[in-house]
C-alpha cells in the first residue's frame, strides 16, 4: 500500500496524490456477492431534496461484507484483495474449506494466499475473529462488536484501529480511534489488526471533477446565502455571518448534540480528547 504522486501534465494532476492500488490482486468483484445499489440524489420518496450536495457520481455496485464472521472455527483461505468504491478500506475475500465465499474488511498485511479463521479456538493473527475474552492485553483491534452478534460497527473506515486496554469481570476496556475509552462485553467479536489502507488520509482529489465522480456536488458556504435560506446569511457586503451555528440555528462550535439518555453513554469511561 502507498500513495502516488501525479506529473503535472494538467492543472487537475498537478497537486494530485492518489493510491498506488498497489495492493490489488483482482479487478472483477465476487458476482454472487454483489448487488445493485440504487442512488437517490439526496431526495425522498416524493422527489423533494431532504439532502444537500449530493448527486451524480459514478454507478457503483454493492459488496456485501461479512460483519458478523460467525462461521466459527471453519478456516477460509484469503482469496483476492480488492477496491471497494462504497469503503475506504480494502476487502479481501474469503473461500471457505466447505465451499462458501465471503468478503471481509482486509486488515493491514493480510496476503493472499493466508488462512483466517474466527471462533474462540482461532489464534490472535492479523486477519482472525475473536471474542475480547481471547485477545491478547494491549493488542490492535478493529472491526468491534458492540453488541454480541449484531456484527461489527466500530473501527472499520481505512487506517481505523482500536487497543485493548484491559479487562474486569464481563467488560474489557478498549481505546478507541478516537482517544475515548469505553467499557464493551468480553463476548463482542473484534478482528485482530488495523485496517487496510491507511494511506487514504493523505490522498488529494486535486481537482473538483473528482469530488463529482464520488456523487458529491459543490457546498455552498452559509454567509453567502440569504437570510431566508441559513441564519448565517445576508449582510451588506461581505460580513462574516456572526456566531457559526447550523441551518437550523443549533451552534456548530462545541455546541453537545448528544442525547443525556443515550444508551451507551454508561460504558464511556472516558471521553475522547477535545
Amino acid at each position: 500500500m502507498g500513495l502516488r504522486k501525479f506529473k503535472p501534465v494538467t492543472p487537475g494532476t498537478r497537486f494530485r496524490v492518489g493510491a498506488s492500488f498497489s495492493e490489488i490482486t483482482a479487478t472483477k468483484p465476487e458476482k454472487s456477492l454483489v448487488v445493485s445499489s440504487k442512488k437517490s440524489g439526496g431526495r425522498n420518496n416524493t422527489g423533494k431534496m431532504t439532502m444537500r450536495y449530493m448527486g451524480g457520481g459514478h454507478k457503483k455496485s454493492y459488496r456485501l461484507i461479512d460483519f458478523k464472521r460467525d462461521k466459527f472455527n471453519i478456516p477460509a483461505t484469503v482469496a483476492t484483495v480488492e477496491y471497494d468504491p462504497n469503503r475506504t478500506a480494502r476487502i479481501a475475500l474469503l473461500h471457505y474449506v466447505d465451499g462458501e465465499k465471503r468478503y471481509i474488511i482486509a486488515p493491514e498485511g493480510l496476503q493472499v494466499g493466508q488462512t483466517v479463521i474466527s471462533g474462540d479456538t482461532a489464534t490472535p493473527e492479523v486477519g482472525n475473529a475473536l471474542t475480547l475474552s481471547r485477545i491478547p492485553l494491549g493488542s490492535i483491534v478493529h472491526n468491534i462488536e458492540i453488541q454480541p452478534g449484531r456484527g461489527a460497527q466500530m473501527a472499520r473506515s481505512a487506517g481505523a484501529y482500536a487497543q485493548l486496554a484491559a479487562r474486569d469481570g464481563k467488560y474489557a476496556t478498549v481505546k478507541m480511534p478516537s482517544g475515548e475509552v469505553r467499557a464493551i462485553l468480553v463476548t463482542c467479536l473484534a478482528t485482530i489488526g488495523a485496517v487496510s489502507n491507511s494511506d487514504h488520509a493523505n490522498e488529494v482529489l486535486g481537482k473538483a471533477g473528482r469530488k463529482r465522480w464520488l456523487g458529491r456536488r459543490p457546498r455552498t458556504r452559509p454567509v453567502a446565502m440569504n437570510p431566508v435560506d441559513h441564519p448565517m446569511g445576508g449582510g451588506e457586503g461581505r460580513s462574516s455571518g456572526g456566531q457559526p451555528r447550523s441551518r437550523n440555528g443549533l451552534y456548530s462550535k462545541g455546541y453537545k448534540t448528544r442525547s443525556l439518555k443515550k444508551y451507551s453513554n454508561r460504558f464511556i469511561i472516558e471521553k475522547r480528547k477535545k
